[in-house]
């Protein structure tokens, strides 16, 4: 029997890879994550979930609808964002915060570009931007902690402190207490033992685990890897941009995060603290708003390393993966004009 071969120009695709096939593998991802955050926070969390699923589906529909476009809801985009919404607010916050968080994701966020594939910027990190804008008081201040645990994941002791913040708040609050030469000695001391506390290992179990206090889907980097490494099975994210990400923070970290000075910092809390693990597998890997180049990931993962790390040490907020990674987002077209392989070969058009 004689064979045809076909010869043509590349890019060569041959798997059977849809949009709805990668989303509802995204959903699965996080099932994990989510079954975390019923434990360690109760049924308020998945009450909290299912509002920003509902809210941004619902707002996808009826946008889509009053556009004139088909109504694409069952391709699991909207439902990816309004999991990730949810992933990025406390778990104390009143209902109607993921709520309006889903609406603007989806509205200002994806559809006011041209929907899904137009959109420049994260969607669900743009809406919970804009809530934190907003609303600052409720996403900051209603932490819950974990089951039977603690905010800042310490076990309790004498420093009243350990039950008052979030891991990353703790660390920001003690550091500055630190190098402060107007602080007393008591409060030196005080802020040396809490620095300890963090930097314990059972401190940091919790962090692995996820037993501490922090937005509903971040705290557990147990079950984020877990759903992490389904993804990268399936080849819908490559490691490239979480693993310069995760990376860069930690090198840098270790070298100036350290309140005693150069290389004192503790590089693994600041990994598995806050939402690092979240954003460097779920969010700095969206397929619309990051490089497509291999080189290109890299970099972008570097520069959304270097950006967490500055505004955790030195800007006012203890935390910075939302808009680092928003930041980099803006420069994703720019990172891959300058990184596009060199072509070999292609087909002439004939005019």
């Amino acid at each position: 029997m004689q064979e045809h071969l076909v010869v043509s120009a590349s890019p060569h695709i041959r798997e059977d890879v849809s949009v709805r096939k990668v989303m509802y593998s995204v959903v699965i991802a996080m099932v994990p994550a989510i079954v975390g955050s019923v434990y360690f926070y109760g049924l308020r969390a998945l009450f909290l979930t299912l509002l920003a699923c509902a809210a941004a589906v619902l707002t996808e529909a009826i946008i889509q609808k009053l556009r004139g476009v088909p109504v694409a809801v069952t391709d699991g985009s909207a439902l990816v964002t309004g999991i990730l919404l949810a992933f990025n607010i406390p778990p104390g916050v009143p209902w109607w915060i993921p709520v309006v968080g889903s609406i603007f994701a989806i509205a200002i966020g994806k559809q006011v570009f041209g929907g899904l594939g137009y959109n420049p910027l994260n969607p669900a990190l743009l809406g919970r931007a804009f809530l934190l804008a907003s609303w600052p008081v409720h996403m900051t201040t209603m932490w819950l902690p974990g089951r039977g645990g603690t905010l800042s994941g310490m076990s309790l002791s004498g420093i009243d402190v350990v039950t008052q913040a979030t891991p990353l708040a703790m660390m920001k609050s003690v550091s500055a207490i630190i190098t402060d030469p107007a602080s007393t000695t008591h409060q030196m001391v005080q802020a040396r033992e809490v620095l300890a506390g963090l930097g314990s290992s059972d401190t940091i179990a919790n962090l692995f685990i996820g037993n501490v206090g922090g937005c509903i889907g971040e705290t557990s980097a147990l079950l984020l890897l877990i759903g992490a490494a389904y993804l990268m099975f399936k080849h819908y994210i490559s490691w490239r941009v979480p693993a310069a990400y995760i990376m860069t923070v930690a090198v840098l970290t270790s070298v100036f995060g350290g309140p005693a000075g150069l290389f004192t910092g503790n590089a693994l809390f600041h990994i598995l603290s806050g939402g690092l693990i979240l954003g460097a597998f779920f969010m700095a890997t969206d397929m619309v708003t990051s490089p497509v180049t291999p080189r290109g990931m890299l970099v972008f993962g570097v520069g959304c390393g270097v950006l967490t790390t500055v505004i955790r040490l030195i800007g006012g907020y203890p935390e910075g993966v939302s808009y680092s990674i928003l930041l980099m987002n803006i420069a994703t077209p720019l990172i891959d004009g300058r990184t596009r392989p060199k072509k070999f070969g292609e087909v002439k058009q004939s005019g």
